[in-house]
């Protein structure tokens, strides 16, 4: 009986000393769990640029990026009616020009890869302009200015006539928070549409010239001009002014030009020089 106890209490002391060895073997051979994926990067191009919330100012281009694979919708409109003709009276009953006929733009851009976007943009003349922008360097605490270098071609009679290739660069310079300021040498070809023999000189070089200033937190006052300091020169400069909402994914502005041209061909061949046209615009972004 006595060496039965102490049997049984051997086999107890036993069991309690290979216990914890066991446990950390059988610990030490489990697989290891499989580590949680990160999670994806998110593309810095889709953070909201709060001084840049477009890629026009109101037709001419900004920095702006487009996410690589989005898009971005914009619809452009310009009332024919010069809010300078006729009598106040007359032109309330118009309502300031939204009665009459307009110029109505339609673009569709896409993200081709980082950094480089392109786009269709027809108006409602059969004016169709294709546009290529790559960006070549942003704003950063290393670099003051941001640079972007653009193509366009815009061609009447749906692409069918008259075809006004042009190129450019866009200068931007942020100020603070309160800011963006543009400068936008462009180069436009045909900017005529006379038959060239009949010109003495059929190209045109602008200096686009804007700013979007910010007045609230997403209301902004913007302005943009496209004096041509050589090549044709058929009238008065474009200028436009404007008022700008933030809205989720959506830009609305509302705008008064010197015109109702809205591609870049149709900016070289400048305004009226007395006559002033009311006009919105509206961008839609598609991953905000």
């Amino acid at each position: 009986m006595r060496i039965t106890r102490m049997a049984a209490l051997a086999a107890v002391c036993l069991a309690m000393l290979t216990w914890p060895g066991q446990s950390r073997a059988q610990q030490s051979s489990s697989p290891a769990p499989a580590p949680a994926p990160a999670p994806p990067e998110r593309d810095p191009d889709q953070n909201l640029d709060a001084l840049q919330p477009d890629f026009t100012i109101s037709a001419l281009p900004t920095t702006l990026r487009l996410p690589r694979f989005k898009s971005a919708f914009r619809v452009t409109h310009r009332f024919g009616r010069p809010l300078g003709s006729g009598s106040f009276g007359s032109l309330a009953s118009d309502f300031f020009g939204l009665d009459s006929s307009a110029q109505i733009g339609l673009e569709y851009r896409f993200g081709l890869m980082r950094g480089t976007q392109g786009g269709i943009y027809r108006t409602n003349d059969r004016t169709i302009e294709f546009f290529l922008d790559h960006s070549v360097m942003q704003q950063s605490a290393s670099r003051p200015i941001g640079l972007t270098a653009f193509a366009a071609i815009d061609g009447t009679n749906n692409f069918r006539d008259s075809y006004s290739p042009a190129l450019g660069a866009v200068v931007s310079r942020k100020v603070g928070r309160l800011a963006a300021l543009y400068a936008e040498p462009i180069w436009v070809n045909n900017a005529n549409l006379l038959p060239s023999e009949l010109v003495d000189h059929n190209d045109s070089f602008l200096i686009g010239l804007g700013g979007r200033f910010r007045v609230r937190r997403t209301t902004y006052v913007i302005v943009e001009g496209a004096p041509r300091f050589a090549g044709d020169d058929p009238g008065a400069d474009h200028v436009t002014v404007g008022l700008e909402k933030l809205v989720g994914g959506h830009v609305f502005q509302i705008n008064v030009s010197n015109g109702v041209g809205t591609t870049i061909g149709q900016l070289a061949r400048g305004g009226s020089r007395k006559n002033w046209f009311l006009g919105f615009n509206i961008t839609r972004k598609f991953w905000r």
